[in-house]
């Protein structure tokens, strides 16, 4: 401050200032070198396109699936057009969802269908985002039973539904076609039962009539379904508590003629607690 006042007193300008407004601005090109530096020292800045894709790979080959999108990523942002970027999109894909991340999976996939209509693993990008909605659909018999079961949201087992039948009808020699279709099979048989939750609920609430409409619905429906005999039994059970007694015979004479094993006729459903006990195959996210 002293020597301020001199100079200030010689009338000589004040260069304090612009002394301050220098050190600044070299210590923001100081910052920013050691940026570009950092980068410049990550291969997959530098790299060409080929080299980039293997690393991705084997990233992704080693179950380093955050590296490996992100190096994806990088791949695409940096080079966005040829084959490599191609099969960099529909392995991000596989990676966020191998690493659970579904919403992004989903997006990805979902992008690479409508860039790439005529790509020759297109048929795996629709068996990806079957897939994918099947992931989000696990678990349905162990997440209807520890809630509501008329709040149950079937929409990701439905979508996965028609992801698999889109396949199948669009490339039905794909070598995916198989397993799509034994996994419709599961995810129809899974639908069907969580109806027959939803219809059991009702029974116990003594709502026969909401019971009787769900239990209808999955004749409709899903006939083709073990659990056709369930909803007959339904039927017969909520009709006779409303006293329709013809339909409720009708119900049953149809049970008998298609079921005549089934356990409503011994006198064993439904059953005192819902708690569905069986093998749920597809555990694995492959």
């Amino acid at each position: 401050m002293i020597a301020a006042r001199i100079f200030a007193e010689r009338g000589r300008p004040m260069r304090v200032f612009p002394l301050i407004r220098l050190v600044f601005l070299a210590a923001l090109l100081s910052v920013s070198a050691c940026s570009r530096d950092g980068k410049k020292g990550d291969p997959v800045e530098t790299l060409p396109v080929d080299q980039v894709y293997d690393l991705g790979k084997e990233a992704l080959q080693r179950g380093n699936l955050d590296r490996a999108a992100k190096t994806y990523e990088r791949l695409i942002a940096r080079f966005p057009f040829g084959p490599y970027t191609e099969q960099a999109q529909l392995e991000l894909a596989y990676a966020q969802y191998k690493d659970r991340k579904e919403e992004e999976a989903y997006s990805a996939i979902n992008r690479f269908i409508k860039t790439y209509p005529t790509h020759k693993h297109i048929d795996y990008a629709y068996y990806l985002r079957g897939l994918i909605n099947f992931g989000r659909s696990d678990g349905l018999l162990e997440r209807y039973v520890s809630r509501d079961e008329t709040k149950r949201d079937q929409a990701y087992a439905l979508q996965s539904f028609e992801d698999f039948s889109e396949l199948v009808k669009r490339y039905p020699d794909s070598r995916y076609a198989s397993e799509a279709r034994q996994r419709m099979i599961y995810l129809r048989n899974n639908m069907a039962q969580a109806e027959i939750g939803v219809a059991l609920f009702y029974l116990r609430q003594k709502a026969y009539v909401a019971a009787a409409n769900r239990a209808e619905k999955v004749v409709e429906t899903y006939q083709r379904t073990p659990q056709a005999g369930d909803a007959l039994a339904i039927m017969t059970e909520a009709y006779a508590r409303l006293g329709q007694e013809k339909l409720s015979a009708d119900a049953r004479r149809v049970l008998e003629l298609n079921y005549p094993d089934h356990l409503y006729l011994q006198g064993k459903y439904p059953p005192k607690r819902h708690a569905w006990k069986r093998l749920i195959p597809f555990t694995d996210r492959g």
